[in-house]
C-alpha cells in the first residue's frame, strides 16, 4: 500500500502575535510509523491538530494526497491525549464513528468486532464504557480511530499516564495496525518508545520543525542541537 502524502506549505499558527507554530513546510510520505518528538511547547499536538485539519485558523496549506486536511478528515483517524468518552458502551462508543457511513447494522457490527480484536480490547462490548481502565479507555479511543478503516491514524500522546503493561500492549497494537498498511503519526515524550516505534523523526522545538531524518540516523547522532540536548536529558 502507497503512503498516503502529507505536505505543509508555510503553515504557521499564532495566538496574542505569538508563533506557536511554524512556519512549517515539510512533504512527508513515509510508510510506517512516524514519531512526533521535542519538549514541552515545541508544538507537537498543534502539527498533529494541523495535520489533521483541526487547528483552526493558521496560515499556509496542509494537505493530504493534494486535498485540504479539512476535507479529507474521512480517510483518518485521531487519538486525542484525553480520551472522550460516550455515555454509552464499549460497543456503543466505537459504532459512534460509523454513525454517517450509511452501514447496515451487520455491516457495522462486524466493523466493531473487527476494531475490538485488532486494539486487543478484551472488555465486554456491552459494559459501560465509563467503567474501563484508563489503558482500557486509550485501546478503546484506538479501536474507534481504526474503526472507519482509516489510510492514517494519528496519535497524541496515547501512553501518557499508562503503566508499563498498558503501554507494551499499546505498542503492540500500533506495530500490527502499521504493518497491515496504515500509516501512524504518533507523539511522545518517551524516547524509549520513539526508539522501539519510529521508522522516522519530526522533531520540534519552539514551534518550528527543526530535524526530519530517519530514525536509525536520527538515534545514532542528530544534526540539531537542540535535538542533541533532548536526547541527553538537557532541554
Amino acid at each position: 500500500m502507497t503512503a498516503p502524502r502529507l505536505h505543509f506549505e508555510n503553515v504557521e499558527f499564532r495566538a496574542d502575535k505569538t508563533a506557536l507554530l511554524g512556519p512549517v513546510s515539510l512533504t512527508l510520505n513515509s510508510p510506517g510509523i512516524t514519531v512526533i518528538m521535542g519538549p514541552n511547547g515545541a508544538g507537537k499536538s498543534l502539527f498533529l491538530y494541523a495535520a489533521h485539519g483541526l487547528l483552526g485558523r493558521h496560515s499556509g496549506a496542509v494537505t493530504w494526497n493534494d486535498i485540504p486536511a479539512q476535507t479529507s478528515r474521512g480517510t483518518r483517524g485521531f487519538v486525542f491525549q484525553t480520551t472522550p468518552i460516550l455515555r454509552r458502551s464499549v460497543a456503543g462508543n466505537i459504532a459512534f464513528a460509523l454513525h454517517a457511513r450509511g452501514l447496515s447494522r451487520h455491516e457495522k457490527s462486524a466493523r466493531v468486532a473487527q476494531a475490538l480484536t485488532e486494539a486487543r480490547l478484551d472488555a465486554d462490548p456491552g459494559k459501560p464504557a465509563a467503567t474501563l481502565s484508563g489503558g482500557e479507555r486509550r485501546r478503546l479511543a484506538l479501536a474507534r480511530a481504526i474503526v472507519t478503516e482509516p489510510e492514517t491514524v494519528l496519535l497524541d500522546e496515547p501512553s501518557a499516564n499508562l503503566d508499563p503493561a498498558s503501554t507494551a500492549a499499546l505498542e503492540e497494537v500500533l506495530r500490527r495496525i502499521s504493518a497491515s498498511g496504515t500509516k501512524i503519526l504518533l507523539s511522545t515524550h518517551d524516547i524509549a518508545q520513539a526508539r522501539r516505534l519510529a521508522g522516522d523523526i519530526l522533531f520540534f522545538d519552539e514551534g518550528a520543525l527543526v530535524e526530519q531524518a530517519d530514525a536509525k540516523a536520527f538515534f545514532a547522532g542528530p544534526t540539531s542541537p537542540a535535538a542533541q540536548k533532548y536526547l541527553k536529558g538537557e532541554l
